[in-house]
């Protein structure tokens, strides 16, 4: 059932173009005021100096050094690693050490995320139904669940607090120091805590699972209570472990054979003209890549709830519609 479900998610995904189109423009709008501001900070320093011409044709680490050395606020995320392939790793790094984004980074985090919850339920309802529900019924059902979705976020924000600032250091700075502390080869302490990433890792990724399809739970039954769904959600995890994980491996596999991809292609430094907009260009495309890869998620998820529930082809809300349907106002009519 799980791979009938992870085909059933694609096809879903592909019947809904305009959901991944939608998701792309809000990743990119709200990048680019980052990238103007950046962009604003290089020019002002750069000025009139030779060191501009350059700058232009291509890499120049001495200026590269002499700027991530004044640089301040988002000035700083401007160094090596934000080429190619070497972002992914960076990012990942973040992820695992738990390392706080800088003040803009993280405004703009905050922005994307909220921007995701109040389209999620949208999502997830169109991809339920598994036919068009307009533009109106899909902001119409992004709006009763953001609240909803609000709520969750709040409880998921808690458990992910948790796991970053007590569990996170108690593996990597109390344990892994413990057990390392009289090793004498490298090797061993990086096995040590390799291990410790993946019990790190798999900690993160059932608290993702159960979050997700708290989500598909809220939308497909129309449950107001968060918490109630939260437990249902966890129920459901729990009696279908081997369908929701073999999705979930599906799925990663997929964007792991991405990453290997992007790690194959992904460009470098180049300089100004063609080479530069195709940089960008090869960019966009793993990046909408991506998107599609976590709307397969959301759809897959979906397939697989409601293929165990007998919701195979309806959630439990009527179809939203705007504006109501005249039937309403005649029913009190003689």
């Amino acid at each position: 059932m799980a791979l009938s479900s992870w085909r059933d998610g694609w096809r879903r995904v592909l019947a809904a173009p305009a959901v991944a189109v939608g998701v792309f423009a809000l990743t990119f709008v709200l990048a680019l005021p980052l990238a103007i501001a950046l962009r604003g900070e290089i020019r002002s320093h750069l000025g009139g100096s030779l060191a501009a011409g350059a700058v232009a044709d291509g890499v120049d680490a001495n200026w590269w050094q002499e700027f991530s050395a004044q640089a301040t606020g988002l000035g700083t995320s401007f160094s090596p690693t934000i080429l190619g392939f070497a972002a992914t790793l960076d990012n990942v790094s973040s992820v695992l050490d738990g390392q706080a984004e800088i003040a803009p980074i993280g405004g703009a985090l905050a922005l994307y995320l909220a921007g995701w919850a109040f389209l999620s339920g949208g999502i997830i309802d169109r991809y339920a139904r598994q036919r068009p529900t307009r533009t109106h019924g899909f902001f119409a059902a992004s709006g009763v669940y953001f609240f909803r979705f609000l709520r969750l976020a709040l409880v998921a924000g808690l458990i992910y607090w948790w796991l970053f600032a007590w569990v996170h250091p108690w593996l990597f700075d109390e344990q892994f120091v413990d057990l390392t502390r009289g090793m004498a080869i490298e090797r061993t302490a990086l096995l040590v805590r390799v291990a410790f990433y993946a019990i790190f890792g798999t900690l993160v990724v059932l608290a993702n699972i159960v979050f997700d399809y708290t989500k598909v739970r809220i939308v497909v039954e129309d449950r107001l209570s968060v918490l109630g769904t939260l437990m249902a959600a966890t129920r459901f995890v729990r009696q279908h472990p081997r369908q929701v994980l073999a999705l979930y491996a599906f799925n990663s596999l997929v964007f792991g054979s991405v990453l290997a991809l992007w790690a194959l292609v992904a460009p470098g430094a180049g300089g100004a003209g063609f080479s530069m907009w195709a940089t960008f260009a090869v960019a966009q495309v793993y990046i909408l890549a991506r998107l599609m890869l976590k709307l397969q998620f959301m759809a897959s998820q979906t397939a697989l709830f409601q293929a165990n529930l007998a919701h195979a082809a309806y959630p439990a809300a009527p179809m939203p519609v705007w504006p109501e349907s005249p039937a309403a106002e005649a029913i009190g009519r003689p």
